[in-house]
């Protein structure tokens, strides 16, 4: 049976370190390197001789975060399977990872079961999120879905709030009276169901919208 190629990458050096002992004590699996940000994972993968069958993704790093290592990954290296590891169970950020192209979560509390089960399926082809990250992750995208989708001009008013820009300089950009802003607004804060323009803008950033 040939081993499987592991890359492990996390900026915690005694995480990473630990993770790295426990995959090479099973005998089916084989470490090739493990790398403390998304910058260092693709120079190893220009300079390894083999290429790794999964990555081990955490995605709270450094210079590059495991989110853009994802997109990348899905662009350039469409063979490598990415399991994200992370601390966050929400379903939001479960959700993003499954849309940027991860074939697996797992959250960094697990047991070296789930870690050699994850890593089996996945490298079998199929998908790996356990029951409970399953649901967070429907759970979330069915709130996401359930959202009437916002105008084009909301859309553009909303990256102006996010910005900071007053009602009246938003009004000034678009040539619009700052009554026409406060009625998008408005609108706004009943299709996100929320109370004030700080819970728009954090809602929406959440939901990827901005």
């Amino acid at each position: 049976m040939n081993k499987i190629n592991i890359i492990v990458a996390d900026d915690h050096q005694l995480f990473r370190d630990g993770l790295t002992s426990l995959l090479n004590k099973h005998p089916f699996l084989n470490v090739l390197t493990n790398v403390e940000d998304g910058i260092a994972l693709f120079d190893a993968l220009k300079t390894l001789k083999t290429l790794p069958d999964i990555i081990l993704l955490d995605l709270s790093m450094p210079n590059m975060n495991g989110f853009e290592a994802l997109k990348i990954l899905s662009k350039k290296y469409k063979k490598i399977k990415a399991i994200a590891i992370s601390m966050h169970d929400d379903g939001n950020y479960i959700a993003r990872c499954a849309q940027y192209g991860a074939h697996g979560y797992l959250l960094k509390n697990t047991d070296e079961d789930e870690v050699l089960n994850a890593i089996k399926q996945v490298h079998n082809g199929a998908k790996y999120y356990n029951q409970e990250l399953s649901k967070k992750m429907i759970d979330s995208m069915a709130e996401v879905n359930s959202i009437k989708k916002l105008t084009k001009k909301e859309s553009e008013i909303l990256e102006l709030l996010a910005q900071g820009l007053t009602t009246k300089e938003i009004a000034t950009k678009f040539y619009i009276s700052t009554r026409t802003v406060e009625t998008h607004r408005s609108n706004m804060l009943k299709k996100l169901e929320v109370k004030n323009t700080v819970e728009l803008i954090n809602k929406a950033s959440s939901l990827n919208i901005i």
